[in-house]
């Protein structure tokens, strides 16, 4: 338990310092882009274009971003397997906190009253759930589940990353509760897979919810980018917190055993549902946040001279 709260915690710092370095990158690419007085970097619809999103992804803060993203990706795959899901989620889901924090300094954000409220109550139910956390639960799900992982995953990410497009600058909400949901089966897939123990490259190859954590993953970090581009990192971040939580934990207790200790059960739920809503809190008071794509330079004055 010890092990995987401390890799659930570094996973979760990763992932908060990550966001914030992509945003970084992210805003600056398209500030330089609006000075070329380039015309094909936002769509129809005012989102950010596929070559957009391309260019932010090559800078040096995206890049160490993403290092930074595939790191926690490790050690969060590592809390997944060691932890009930709707522990290990939960506090890797926390790096809103790191976002929040973070995004101060580099991108120039001023928090409001609500939002430390809101923050300070999901610090406070994570304490909850962890009091509450029992021993995680089994690792095995039906070939049916794994297949239904995997379509899920692929159609939630491919369908919604049209949707974004569509919505604009307006998308940025919904493109990170997507990424969230990816993260989230992420979460699962990895909790799942065959031939991890004992290892069996076979099994692991063969195993859909192999390419879940794969499309999950990837197309999770991509719909996140274009929420980056487009909205409040904060919004953003903390409709990925919800995704990426509350879709894990349902999975667990309901389908992989996960359960709380005896006679904690209600303040496994309350703590659960505090950080929910504590990241909804975030999303709704930082919509106001700057950030929308072309904006960079409000939100980090300091580079817009460089």
């Amino acid at each position: 338990m010890i092990i995987g709260l401390v890799t659930a915690v570094a996973a979760s710092a990763c992932y908060g310092t990550g966001s914030v370095l992509q945003a970084v990158g992210s805003r600056r690419s398209a500030r330089e882009e609006a000075a070329k007085g380039a015309t094909t970097s936002t769509t129809e619809h005012g989102g950010p274009s596929l070559s957009s999103t391309a260019k932010a992804a090559v800078t040096w803060e995206f890049i160490t971003g993403t290092v930074l993203d595939l790191i926690g990706f490790g050690l969060g795959a590592l809390a997944a397997r060691l932890l009930p899901l709707f522990l290990s989620q939960t506090i890797i889901s926390a790096n809103l906190v790191i976002t929040a924090v973070l995004s101060i300094k580099l991108l120039g954000i001023r928090l409001k009253q609500l939002e430390w409220a809101s923050i300070g109550v999901l610090c406070s139910a994570l304490v909850l759930l962890a009091v509450s956390a029992g021993p995680e639960g089994g690792h095995h799900a039906s070939m049916a589940f794994h297949w239904g992982l995997l379509i899920v995953t692929t159609v939630l990410l491919a369908g919604g990353s049209l949707l974004v497009r569509r919505m604009g600058s307006k998308g940025a909400i919904v493109a990170g509760l997507l990424s969230g949901l990816g993260f989230g089966a992420l979460g699962v897939g990895v909790r799942i897979l065959n031939g991890v123990e004992p290892f069996d490259l076979v099994r692991l190859v063969s195993d859909p919810a192999l390419y879940a954590v794969l499309v999950g993953g990837l197309g999770g970090m991509y719909v996140h980018t274009v929420a980056l581009q487009i909205g409040s990192v904060n919004g953003a971040t903390a409709a990925l917190v919800v995704g990426e939580t509350v879709l894990p934990g349902a999975v667990g207790v309901l389908w992989l055993g996960d359960s709380t200790k005896a006679g904690l059960g209600w303040l496994g739920v309350a703590g659960f549902l505090l950080a929910v809503v504590s990241a909804v809190g975030v999303a709704y008071f930082g919509q106001g946040d700057h950030g929308a794509l072309g904006d960079a330079s409000t939100d980090h004055p300091e580079l817009a001279h460089k």
